[in-house]
Order: C-alpha cells, then sequence, then structure tokens
C-alpha cells in the first residue's frame, strides 16, 4: 500500500486506508481466485490423459468430481464450472503470459476471452484488454464482433508481418478494420438515411465510434474546414491517432464506393498534409466509409498500392456470426487486391 498523503481529517485518512486496503485485497484475491481455476484445470487434463478412451474418461471425471466437490465446496465446482477451469488451462497453457495481464481482469473477463477460437487472438485479448481497461461489456461487443479477426485477417496475417501480440506496431494496416461494424448508430438493417445523418448519429454515440475505431484515436472537428486559394473544402471527421502520430480524416458515404470518391479523398488527405500536418506528424491517413466496397477500384484507382488511403465497408446493424465471418473473408480479398497480392 502506497504511503497515505494525508488530509488533516483522521476520519477521512482512515475511511481511505480502508478502502484501499479492500481494493488490493479484492484485486488481489481475484489473481488468486483465476490461478486456482487454472491449477483445478491442469489437474484435470493430467488425469484425463491417464485414460484410455479420454473423451468418455474426461465425461466421467468431471461428473464425478463435480458431485463430490459440489457437496464439499458449494455450487462453484459443478460440472460446468469444472469443464471451464479445464478449458480454462487449454486455452492459456502459460500461466506466466495469462497472469501477467489478469491484474484489472476478472474471471468474467476470461471467459468471454476463451470464446476466441484462435490462440493468437486470445492472446491479442487478454493484452488489449488489461492494457485498455475494457469492461465486460465492452470485451463482450468486441469478441462478439470479431474484433480481432476484422482487423488481423486481411491485413496483418494475409502480409506476413509481425503479430503485434508480441509487439506494439506502428503500422496503419494494424488501426484500420474492415468491415466496420456500427450497429450502435441506432440505424435497422433496412433504414434509409443520408450522410449527414449518418454523421450526426457517429457524433451522437462518439464513444461507441471510438472504441470500434481502436487504440489510441481522439476526435478533432467534424466539417473540417480547408480553404485553398480557389476553393473551400469541408472534411466529414477528422481524428488524431496519438499512438501513430498521425491524422486519421474520414470521409462518409451512403453509397457503392466509387472512383469518385477515392479521388476526392486522396486530394483532402493531400491538402491535410500540406496545409494542417505539423513537421511532427506521420502522413495523414484518409478512411472511406462506404456501403459496399469494390476490388476493381481497388486494383486500378489510386487507393492501389496506397499507404495513406483505404476504404471500408461499414454495417449499420449488429450482423449474425455467419455474415460478420463472410463480411470479413470479402474484405480480405478487397485489401488484398488494393496491395497487390491477391490470392
Amino acid at each position: 500500500m502506497n504511503e497515505l498523503t494525508k488530509t488533516g481529517n483522521v476520519l477521512n485518512d482512515i475511511r481511505k486506508i480502508i478502502e484501499e486496503g479492500r481494493r488490493q485485497a479484492y484485486a488481489a484475491a481475484g489473481q488468486v481466485v483465476i490461478v486456482t481455476y487454472w491449477n483445478i484445470g491442469k489437474r484435470i487434463v493430467e488425469e484425463e490423459q491417464q485414460g484410455q478412451e479420454r473423451a468418455k474418461y474426461g465425461a466421467r471425471l468431471i461428473a464425478n468430481l463435480a458431485q463430490q466437490l459440489t457437496l464439499e465446496y458449494g455450487s462453484g465446482y459443478g460440472r460446468r464450472s469444472l469443464e471451464q477451469y479445464r478449458r480454462f488451462y487449454l486455452s492459456f497453457r502459460d500461466l506466466e503470459i495469462a497472469n501477467a495481464c489478469v491484474r484489472n481482469l476478472t474471471w468474467t473477463h476470461l471467459r468471454i476471452i476463451m470464446r476466441e477460437a484462435t490462440p493468437e487472438g486470445r492472446l491479442w485479448y487478454l493484452k488489449e484488454a488489461s492494457e485498455q481497461m475494457w469492461s465486460t461489456r465492452t470485451l463482450e461487443r468486441n469478441v462478439s464482433t470479431q474484433y480481432y479477426g476484422r482487423m488481423m485477417a486481411s491485413q496483418r496475417q494475409q502480409l506476413e508481418l509481425p503479430s503485434p501480440v508480441i509487439e506494439k506496431g506502428e503500422d496503419p494496416k494494424e488501426y484500420i478494420k474492415n468491415p466496420v461494424v456500427a450497429e450502435f448508430m441506432g440505424f435497422r438493417k433496412d433504414t434509409k438515411f443520408d450522410e449527414s445523418e449518418m454523421e450526426q448519429a457517429l457524433i451522437d454515440n462518439l464513444q461507441q465510434f471510438i472504441m470500434e475505431l481502436g487504440r489510441g484515436f481522439a476526435f478533432v472537428d467534424r466539417q473540417k474546414h480547408i480553404k485553398t486559394d480557389t476553393e473551400d473544402y469541408y472534411i466529414d471527421l477528422v481524428f488524431y491517432n496519438y499512438r501513430m502520430k498521425r491524422f486519421v480524416l474520414f470521409e462518409l458515404k451512403t453509397h457503392k464506393l466509387s472512383h469518385q470518391d477515392v479521388g476526392q479523398l486522396d486530394m483532402y488527405v493531400r491538402m491535410f498534409d500540406d496545409i494542417v500536418k505539423g513537421e511532427d506528424d506521420n502522413p495523414t491517413l484518409g478512411v472511406l466509409l462506404c456501403t459496399e466496397t469494390d476490388k476493381t477500384i481497388a486494383r486500378y484507382s489510386v487507393l492501389h498500392e496506397s499507404d495513406q488511403l483505404f476504404a471500408s465497408k461499414y454495417m449499420a446493424y449488429m450482423p449474425t456470426e455467419e455474415e460478420l465471418r463472410r463480411e470479413i473473408e470479402q474484405q480480405k480479398q478487397f485489401f488484398l487486391a488494393q496491395h497487390g497480392k491477391e490470392e
């Protein structure tokens, strides 16, 4: 416990001591509980591996253990709980890696993370949830919308770049998700809306939008006015990402991606770099949010092999798991076409 800064009021000081002590005790107890669950899972797996018919033996083992442990220790050791502890151990074989990230995570966080199918994804969620201090509600949404898969499937794994699970890269490809799930705007699947209504909906739900964008984003401006010698221009939304140290411009479109959209965004990015960007800032990124992407435009427009221009399909409703998987695969192909690495 850190040394107390006295306020001059002994009652208030003692209250702070008690509250801080309780907080630390609660956090420590939570870590002990998680380690306990991991060790239970490990012991169950070790015992299963001694059986001749592993699946049948495992089912009988857990059922028998649950019956006895429930009588002695209560409902926290029933069959379903023991199966979760077993799965916890199988999901995170290296306790040191898991334990390093759970200092501010709960067992509920870990249960949610275990739904991720890939080991790399589980480690990524573990690390991000801990560092970004995600609530269980935020983590639930991110896992449900395949946040990791949308960011990683096309933009890192297919290009064989280092995984951010181990190192914090500042490659823009780590920060641009496609598709973008924006169900928080409140529109139904068949709702008709124009670009100004979409912009207002994003502003009204700015916190959720920033969470969807990911790490390091801060809102700067809407309808950013850029004045040249001959014309006035207005950029829909401007963000700054302090991790990438660069501005990110968003143009909102309620139609399919077109080469005119790409040309407009390219011009905005060039103007922003010339007029607004500071000397210490990295080159500006531009992102088109549209209803559909197009591989032909990705292949033949200035979007092709550009490191500063991106297009992402937005989904203004919560898709089913199958719809989302299909969209991730389609947008992976779009990304590969843009970067000249089609399968």
